[in-house]
């Protein structure tokens, strides 16, 4: 099963319900190299493995991810979250 990390709206079970249509399984964690930019929601790229974004890292169905393909901005890109964990994250080109 394939794993998705969200630093932003679908982390909200309101949105993983309309989106997937249920609520999905997850684990807080950490996305390193990256910072909340200044006053928005996006993130961008340091390199500093020291600057962190947290998030969920959540299970999803390979058809789930499809979905989210449709709907998330950015490009969906294999990462390392602090946990060690290889997930899905849709990050700024």
């Amino acid at each position: 099963m394939p794993l998705l990390f969200s630093y932003g709206t679908l982390q909200d079970p309101a949105v993983q319900r309309a989106s997937f249509g249920r609520e999905l399984d997850g684990r807080r964690d950490r996305l390193p190299g990256y910072a909340v930019a200044d006053g928005t929601a996006a993130v961008r790229h340091t390199g500093d493995d020291t600057d962190l974004v947290d998030g969920t890292v959540f299970d999803v169905t390979d058809d789930e991810l499809a979905t989210a393909d449709r709907h998330e901005p950015g490009a969906r890109i294999l990462t390392s979250l602090d946990s060690g964990v290889r997930a899905w994250a849709y990050l700024p080109a």
